[in-house]
């Protein structure tokens, strides 16, 4: 992706969660030069991996096949598997009309998807088998404390206030329909260099960069360089 792309989905996302009301932490309005001031200060930040995230998925088509995310708290792996301490993380993303997050599931991550607003989400489940994601199979999932079972390619359709819980092994892919949709994310310790599996092998879960013109906003994959 060009930087001058990402600079201008990062401007229209701050109007868009303006929209719904939604106030970014404060590291989320920093420039670079932020950033590279208090560097001494923000490792929890870098280490929990925080702040903007803009994907295509490596297919160099975002507005086909993207996602928009901001993490705005994360815990560690190390205290999900010993049970206690900060074992969740929280995600507030924008799927584009017709935008479409391709075919994945998570080895660890339980999430609740959640649709705050805008147009309708919807989110197409297969089943696994060993893992991997079965075409044959459906699954059962919880949408809003109801049991609701799919078969193979079941797709829900989630209105404003409407949520289903994903876990590993649920494959999934989600756009949205009729507008832009404000997603939310709850869920266990989120951790994308190791815990997405996709189905498409072209997939990967982190864009390269172009560096047409200076960062507007820092990415998560922009610290490490950008605060040695």
């Amino acid at each position: 992706m060009r930087r001058s792309e990402i600079n201008r989905i990062i401007r229209e996302a701050e109007a868009f969660f303006d929209k719904f009301h939604f106030v970014l932490p404060p590291f989320g309005r920093w420039e670079p030069k932020d950033f590279q001031a208090r560097k001494s200060e923000i490792g929890a930040i870098v280490e929990a991996g925080l702040g903007w995230d803009i994907t295509d998925f490596g297919l160099g088509d975002f507005a086909g096949t993207g996602l928009l995310l901001f993490t705005t708290r994360n815990g560690r792996l190390e205290e999900l598997k010993r049970g206690g301490g900060m074992v969740y993380a929280e995600k507030a993303m924008i799927a584009a009309k017709d935008q479409v997050t391709p075919n994945h599931a998570h080895v660890i991550k339980t999430e609740d998807i959640i649709n705050r607003g805008g147009g309708t989400l919807v989110i197409e489940l297969h089943g696994a088998t060993d893992g991997a994601c079965d075409r044959t199979k459906g699954t059962t999932v919880m949408c809003d404390g109801i049991a609701r079972a799919l078969p193979p390619g079941g797709r829900l359709h989630l209105a404003p206030g409407e949520s289903v819980t994903l876990k590993p092994g649920d494959w999934h892919s989600f756009w949205a329909e009729g507008g832009d949709v404000f997603v939310a994310e709850v869920s266990t310790v989120n951790d994308d260099a190791t815990d997405n599996l996709f189905e498409d092998p072209a997939v990967t879960r982190f864009s390269g960069i172009e560096e047409d013109e200076a960062p507007y906003r820092l990415l998560v994959s922009d610290y490490a360089t950008w605060l040695r």
